[in-house]
């Protein structure tokens, strides 16, 4: 009986040559496991692609919703933000379908995983530490850096060598981008985009949505209502998360939101230049922001944006499963108790604006907030305490004088 080997299956031109050039180089069975992760029509017809490309099965598993609870929350949560931009929906996905492949490898009883990541990108790094940390009795192919056995270059080598395995598929030579959809986002790489000089090609390349130039010229409101940091309805009505995001996504390409050109550092030491499409994603980090401004201390915020920052990191590693994101998951966590309440917003033009919010446990107080002396504080309580806060600068400041210094 030949070996089984898990193939991460996307139904492109890459994972699809793979599949004859597994069982041409090792001789294994191929079983094809497609994750859905809210790549919609994408996953179209995969069945007999799959199987006239020389897989015994295919699987394709649904973990839009395992994705959206375990995966996505967790992020919007930390305010995890990679480099200031990035939303991280290729990162935070990869850890999903790591461990996805790794239960169809037991289901079938296999003893590799291939995926068809390339050996210049980070997708490797968090496919191969997934596997790793959950199951390191597998073997891991990688293709793209077996360069003794993978001698394909492009995509011309690609299609020529199904066709002469007897594949003969809808794939085109045509260049195009390189891209990542799911729930959460969709990332564009190549063409133009690879020289960071050039002005992207947004009416060719944008997918969810237009560009704020091309938006509507009236503003769109909206509410969204958190319980313990988790977003449960929007304009009022209940709703599963990846129900909410999905009309995000909607509500926010329509309006331009989310559109964002980043040249990035990636983890093997190079950097990359993208553009991410993350319409819905914008909108519920920004109310979950909001919702944060009114209920979160000073102190606690402060060493959560720390975190927040740390947690991308991670996230963007592939070091999902290990004990320092569990760490700082279980921090981020402690601090969503009380984020509770309502976000209003308006969507013009690429632009969120704030429509108001409310939360039973704000920190807000208008007494205090407002001109008007409230029955907390004294105006008069000020003089010492900046006297106490100042004290170091006052020290500094008269012992630079003995020495004949003034500080500048």
């Amino acid at each position: 009986m030949k070996e089984k080997v898990i193939l991460a299956y996307s139904g492109g031109l890459d994972t699809t040559a793979i599949i004859p050039w597994l069982k041409e180089h090792f001789d294994y069975e191929v079983v094809c496991c497609c994750i859905d992760c809210g790549q919609g029509n994408e996953l179209d017809g995969l069945d007999e692609r799959a199987k006239l490309s020389g897989a015994s099965k295919l699987y394709i598993e649904n973990i839009i919703d395992d994705f959206c609870d375990h995966y996505i929350i967790p992020c919007v949560q930390a305010g995890a933000v990679y480099e200031n931009k990035y939303l991280l929906g290729t990162s935070m996905a990869r850890p999903a379908i790591a461990k996805k492949l790794v239960e169809v490898a037991r289901r079938e009883n296999a003893t590799a995983i291939c995926h068809g990541a390339t050996g210049k990108g980070n997708d490797q790094i968090r496919f191969e530490l997934g596997i790793k940390a959950l199951a390191p009795d597998l073997k891991i192919i990688a293709p793209w850096r077996m360069t003794d056995l993978w001698t394909m270059q492009s995509r011309e080598d690609e299609i020529a060598y199904c066709q002469a395995h007897g594949i003969h598929l809808p794939f085109s030579a045509d260049n195009s981008y390189s891209r990542d959809r799911n729930l959460w986002h969709i990332s564009h790489e190549g063409l133009e985009l690879e020289d960071p000089a050039n002005e992207p090609d947004y009416d060719h390349l944008l997918v969810l949505g237009v560009t704020p130039q091309k938006a509507p010229d009236e503003a769109e409101s909206l509410s969204l209502t958190f319980e313990r940091g988790v977003p449960t309805a929007l304009n009022g009505q209940p709703m599963k998360v990846s129900e909410i995001i999905e009309k995000l996504n909607a509500l926010g390409g329509k309006h331009g939101i989310g559109i964002v050109d980043i040249v990035e550092n990636r983890v093997v030491g190079m950097k990359s230049r993208g553009v991410y499409e993350t319409p819905g994603g914008t909108i519920l980090m920004e109310a979950h922001d909001a919702l944060e401004e009114l209920v979160l201390d000073r102190a606690t915020m402060d060493v959560k944006k720390d975190l927040g920052n740390r947690f991308a990191q991670i996230v963007y590693e592939g070091k999902w499963f290990t004990p320092l994101r569990e760490a700082v998951q279980a921090f981020v966590e402690s601090t969503q108790k009380y984020v509770t309440g309502e976000v209003k917003l308006k969507l013009y033009k690429g632009n969120i604006l704030k429509a108001g919010t409310t939360s039973p446990y704000s920190l807000y107080s208008e007494s205090l907030a407002s001109f008007t002396t409230g029955e907390l504080y004294d105006h008069h309580d000020a003089s010492g305490f900046i006297t106490l806060f100042g004290l170091p600068l006052t020290v500094r400041a008269m012992k630079l004088a003995e020495n004949g210094e003034s500080c500048e």
